[in-house]
């Protein structure tokens, strides 16, 4: 679907023009001899070629009649001469002449001609005629058009808002700015049937309209777009090309890199499966092909190499992939019917393809034929290449040996888009003049024309001429002005140029900041041809700025180069982590103290982007290590590497704890669950901290992971706490020493005698059987998957029954009638009651179900504050904690806090003290000894806040607390903990709030009648899938007891949807044990909508809130 321009007069041809006018500028009438022969005689034979369907008539003939042309036929457009690029949507074509001038024909349902008048004849658009157009582009019914200020234009069909005006107008009829890429330069743009695609000079490459199959590149669960949001998954490549199919996109890399994304269904995005891709997809089987074009149909591809092979994918209903079959192709294919020639050019239709052999001349067409479209004056399909009708010849040299007496065109160009073909040409037949002939005629032409005053005349029709002598276009030699720019000699020596003409240096500036602060600019620099300034810098660097960087600098002033080079973008280049990145940690870690701290303190007040650029870049260096540790030949190296990379890591971490500039699971490297032996790396560090030495095996890491807990996500440290439980089990059952447990691991039958924590409990006395059970197991035993036997019910505990365990004590323990927590109604959370009358081995209990909650996998709705979780990890709770748990008290003491007046002990009248009300009965305590007697002032608020926070959260439940964190840290206790941060203690324990709907929708299992694409099911899930966030987090408390997710995310969660025989005027009735939802067969989306909401808003759950 996208268009491409038609190659410019090379600097030698212009030479030669030139040339020409200076040496017959002063011409004598004497040489004005025989004139019979005119420039116009040579200038005739430019043409464009038309083939295929036009439902308004072929264009330039004025006829609206429906026209299937089967056979290459001269259009009869006025501006042949120099057109300069065609676009071809549904409906309609659009024409860009040399002269930057826009004409449009076809259809014009939805405004997309830009003009009034629908038919045949080509209309120039007259709201472009102040603008000078360089690239235009069709969708389905809709155009667009690029200044060569970079400006771009849009114009017909927005419903799906791919005209990126911010609207979702039916239609706009006369052309538009997109004022959102206003501030950008754009250099190439590209059509689908209803979205856009756009590259910028600066690598910013950006997507707009319908995104029903993730074509926008922008992510799951992102919605059609009405204006060019920015897809941000392709920052930092360097970028060739953009180009879109039907409801599908590529991008091109400078390297030949190709990625693909959205539609898929027919393969045509080559990953080897029909799976949608919201994001883009490195095509890693097109890797090692060098391809540097790639042109789409509506659902199938077409991509160029470098050696002029052709690979086709996707749909082949029609045979457009030319593969001699009507299959479909999930994989890149080579057309092997053109494998003995080169090919220079490619064009996709809807449903053919084209593609041009200079050698020859001739144009090969496969595909859909139905219509005329392949030109080979037959109305069918063809499988195979085919040559287009006509007589085709590659050059005037060709020709000139030809003995037969007729007329040959010359290909300059091919364009192909919807079910139409496109071709301008040169014409020429056998006995014209040749090149001496030509050469005198030019002499003889120009001295006329110059001597009559018509200079302007001589300049088009010579250069026109010039034109028609140059080879066809080849889309392997890339239009330079057309990608990512490019930070080399040249590009430095036209700003210079640009400054020095004082024009307007406010925009050079812009210019030259924009370029400088693209990575994708930076990157595409350093590709194959790369400047020597910047190889120079590089080596410079390498080989002396960072290794005589000082590890005490004379000042503060010499420390600004610690900031300034990481936001160098090769530092951000794989290829350069050993020699520029990794050295660069080790020069920060070098630093003496004070010099550190001063760096420390800088980091603490740049600005959170950034701050995170920075952890991202030694995160990336982390992987890069882990990745290619195997091929490194010494060991030390890469401990020394890799050491560097995670200290630095943990120096970010800690000035992160103080400034909070990101959240901590910015920190997080998922890939290590992958590239890493977690349970040998969890060993290693057991033992480290336990004293011992272990010599680890030949090339394993002297380094463990485990030190820098930070960099762990919840699915790593899942498996520490495995790993920790099942080594205090073995070395406990088998009474070994500390130096056998990588025997132990290996071993295991020893648990076989008793694998299970098993618990024989009465439903009538769930409270006092659990803490009987539970008292006579061990600490060890409390860390076995835990089976739940119910005192009379037969069955096996697949999971179901001790969830149901869990939520039936639970429910009990937090009855109010006990009087265990305080309910707070502002938060929605729990907190331990100052006064309560149960025995503190109730608390135990619950601390022991917290434990085995994380031991076993299953999410128990508690809903503590933070602070529960920061105690048991030995952090301190603070007054944002507070806040949390008690908004009202927590503002009241932050308004305290932030009071500007000196007159605080006036204005609050407060002592050191805390009103609390117990069963009706106000008491007074106090925070300090004799706390009634010291009143708040100015000077000591911030040690009464102090000593509300610590009153709330210790002083007045500490006995209760110290029984439940006994009973936690007996299941839960030991070294491990140290790894977790407050918030993944809680995750681990009441789950997440991390939702991915579509995950849970495509982790579902089906029963009964029902499967994934049963009517009933389907209606489930588009009526859910509306519902708003509280609405679906309520729908999962119905259905699972919890409206918060597994730490491991929703796949883990698996619920379970079965069809029922009950009539629609029943509710769904959810089996909370075991995720299992009974959903009877409704008739319309409204019935189901209505009786879900209705059993969700009837659930009233277990807890106590």
């Amino acid at each position: 679907m996208a268009s491409m321009e038609t190659k410019q007069p090379d600097g030698e041809g212009l030479e030669q023009f030139v040339h020409i006018l200076q040496a017959h500028s002063s011409a004598s009438t004497e040489l004005l001899g025989n004139k019979e022969i005119k420039l116009h005689d040579f200038l005739k034979g430019e043409k464009m070629l038309c083939w295929g369907y036009w439902s308004f008539g072929y264009p330039g003939t004025g006829s609206t009649v429906q026209s299937v042309i089967s056979e290459p036929r001269t259009s009869g457009f006025i501006h042949e001469r120099s057109v300069k690029e065609v676009a071809c949507g549904g409906n309609h074509s659009i024409f860009l002449l040399e002269d930057g001038e826009v004409y449009t024909c076809g259809g014009n349902t939805n405004g997309q001609l830009g003009h009034e008048t629908e038919g045949s004849k080509p209309e120039q658009i007259g709201a472009l005629a102040d603008q000078h157009i360089i690239h235009v582009a069709c969708g389905e019914s809709h155009s667009l058009a690029l200044s060569d200020q970079g400006q771009l234009f849009s114009w017909g069909a927005g419903s799906d808002g791919q005209l990126g005006l911010t609207t979702t107008e039916d239609s706009v009829a006369v052309p538009r700015l997109i004022k959102k890429l206003n501030q950008e330069m754009i250099l190439q743009v590209s059509c689908g049937n209803w979205h856009c695609l756009a590259l910028a000079a600066d690598g910013q490459f950006f997507a707009w309209g319908q995104n029903t199959h993730g074509q926008l590149g922008l992510g799951k669960e992102f919605p059609s777009q009405a204006s060019p949001q920015r897809v941000k998954s392709l920052d930092g490549i360097p970028l060739a090309q953009v180009a879109a199919g039907g409801a599908h996109s590529f991008a091109l890399s400078l390297s030949g890199a190709v990625f693909g994304w959205g539609k898929n269904t027919s393969g045509q995005l080559g990953l080897s499966d029909e799976q949608d891709r919201e994001s883009p997809c490195h095509v890693k089987l097109l890797r090692t092909q060098k391809v540097v074009y790639i042109s789409c149909g509506n659902d199938h591809t077409a991509v160029l190499t470098k050696s002029g092979g052709v690979f086709t994918f996707g749909a082949g209903s029609c045979g457009q992939l030319g593969h001699d079959s009507f299959n479909d192709e999930v994989n890149p294919r080579r057309v092997l019917e053109l494998m003995g020639s080169e090919v220079s050019q490619i064009a996709c239709g809807r449903q053919h393809t084209l593609a041009f052999v200079p050698s020859s001349g001739l144009i090969y067409a496969f595909g859909c034929g139905t219509k005329g479209q392949l030109g080979t004056g037959q109305n069918c399909n063809l499988k195979c290449p085919s040559p287009v009708k006509g007589h085709w010849a590659a050059h005037d040299e060709e020709i000139s040996s030809r003995t037969d007496a007729c007329k040959y065109c010359i290909v300059k160009h091919i364009f192909s888009g919807g079910d139409q073909t496109f071709v301008l040409c040169s014409e020429k037949e056998i006995g014209e003049i040749n090149n001496t002939e030509r050469e005198a005629v030019f002499k003889w032409t120009l001295e006329e024309y110059l001597l009559e005053r018509r200079v302007a005349e001589v300049v088009f029709e010579t250069y026109i001429l010039l034109q028609n002598s140059l080879p066809a276009d080849d889309f392997r030699t890339i239009n330079q002005s057309d990608y990512t720019c490019s930070i080399n000699d040249d590009t430095i020596d036209m700003w210079r140029q640009k400054l020095s003409e004082r024009n307007n240096p406010n925009s050079v500036n812009s210019e030259v900041v924009q370029i400088l602060s693209s990575a994708a600019c930076w990157n595409g620099s350093f590709l194959e041809k790369k400047s020597d300034v910047l190889m120079k810098i590089l080596k410079s660097f390498e080989s002396f700025l960072i290794p005589q960087l000082p590890s005490s600098p004379p000042d503060v002033e010499a420390m600004r180069i610690y900031l300034i080079l990481p936001e160098f973008p090769p530092f951000q280049d794989s290829k350069y982590y050993v020699t520029l990145t990794l050295p660069l940690a080790m020069a920060i870690l070098r630093l003496d103290r004070n010099p550190s701290k001063v760096l420390d303190n800088w980091w603490s007040q740049v600005c959170p982007g950034y701050f995170l650029r920075l952890v991202d870049l030694y995160k990336g260096a982390v992987v890069y290590l882990l990745n290619g540790r195997k091929t490194l030949l010494i060991p030390v190296l890469y401990s020394s590497y890799i050491t560097a990379a995670l200290k630095l890591l943990e120096k970010l971490h800690k000035v992160n704890q103080k400034v909070k500039h990101v959240e901590y699971d910015k920190f997080y490297i998922p890939e290590i669950s992958n590239l890493v032996d977690i349970q040998e790396d969890y060993l290693m560090w057991f033992l480290h901290q336990a004293g011992m030495k272990v010599r680890p095996p030949v090339m394993q890491d002297a380094v463990t992971l485990c030190s820098y807990p930070f960099i762990f996500d919840a699915q790593a440290k899942t498996k520490m706490l495995q790993t920790d439980a099942e080594l205090q089990m073995q070395v406990a059952i088998s009474g070994a020493n500390l130096q056998n447990v990588f025997m132990l691991l290996t071993l295991e039958p020893l648990l076989a005698r008793s694998p299970f924590l098993v618990l024989h409990v009465r439903r009538s006395n769930l409270v006092g059987d659990a803490l009987r059970e539970l008292s006579i197991h061990s600490d060890i035993d409390l860390k076995k998957p835990l089976k739940v036997i119910f005192d009379g019910e037969e069955g096996v505990d697949a999971g179901g029954v001790t969830k149901e365990f869990f939520l039936l004590l639970l429910k009990e323990l937090l009855n109010p009638i006990y009087g265990m927590f305080t309910f707070y109604s502002e938060s929605n959370l729990l907190w331990f009651s100052d006064t309560c009358f149960v025995e503190h081995n109730w608390f135990h209990l619950i601390g022991i179900i917290c434990g085995l909650a994380i031991y076993n996998f299953t999410v128990v709705d508690l809903h503590f504050p933070l602070a529960l979780y920061k105690k048991l990890l030995n952090v301190t709770p603070c007054l944002e904690d507070l806040k949390e748990l008690s908004p009202m008290e927590g503002r009241s003491l932050q308004q305290l806090l932030d009071y500007p007046g000196e007159d605080v002990e006036e204005t609050f009248c407060l002592y050191f003290t805390i009103c609390k009300e117990s069963y009706g009965v106000v008491e007074q305590k106090n925070l300090i000894p004799d706390g009634d007697k010291i009143a708040v002032q100015k000077d000591n608020r911030q040690e009464f806040v102090d000593a509300y926070v610590n009153y709330i959260f210790n002083l007045s439940i500490h006995e209760w607390y110290m029984a439940f964190s006994s009973g936690f840290l007996k299941v839960c206790g030991g070294k491990v903990l140290e790894l977790f941060q407050p918030t993944e203690l809680r995750a681990m324990i009441v789950g997440s709030s991390n939702y991915n709907w579509k995950e849970l929708e495509e982790s579902t299992i089906y029963k009964g009648d029902y499967s994934a694409t049963h009517p009933t099911v389907q209606m489930f899930w588009e009526t859910f899938h509306e519902f708003p966030l509280e609405k679906k987090k309520k729908f999962l408390l119905f259905l699972t007891g919890s409206d918060r997710i597994p730490i491991y995310g929703m796949s883990s969660l698996q619920i379970i949807i079965q069809s029922t025989s009950s009539g629609e005027q029943y509710l769904p009735v959810a089996h909370t044990c075991y995720n299992l939802l009974d959903l009877p067969k409704y008739s319309s989306k409204e019935i189901l909508s209505t009786r879900l909401t209705q059993a969700i808003d009837h659930y009233e759950g277990f807890s106590l809130a």
